[in-house]
């Protein structure tokens, strides 16, 4: 599955297929919420929350992909990621872009 955030891939011909999407909503436990809660006293990067988001965006990914694939998709175009808090400690993240087809 070739995934891209551009509307074309140069030298193929492209059957849009439709939307597809994939989300989740994700936290940290609560040792880890008050642990990045101190950190925001001194600065810097919060890490578990970095970690959150990442994993966070990699499961809304292959959600997508997967539905991508039941239509038959080659490719995903013009993806697109946003995020939500949706509670403290808590942020929803979703993936989305329009599935293809190669046209030989």
């Amino acid at each position: 599955m070739i995934l891209v955030n551009t509307d074309y891939i140069t030298g193929k011909s492209l059957e849009m297929l439709g939307l597809v999407k994939g989300s989740t909503i994700q936290s940290k436990n609560i040792g880890r919420d008050i642990s990045q809660g101190f950190k925001t006293l001194v600065g810097g990067e919060l890490k578990a929350y970095t970690e959150m988001m990442n994993e966070a965006r990699d499961l809304a990914t292959r959600r997508m992909v997967e539905e991508a694939e039941k239509l038959g998709a080659d490719a995903i175009v013009n993806i697109r990621y946003a995020s939500s808090a949706v509670m403290q400690g808590a942020a929803e993240v979703i993936a989305y872009g329009t599935a293809v087809r190669f046209i030989s």
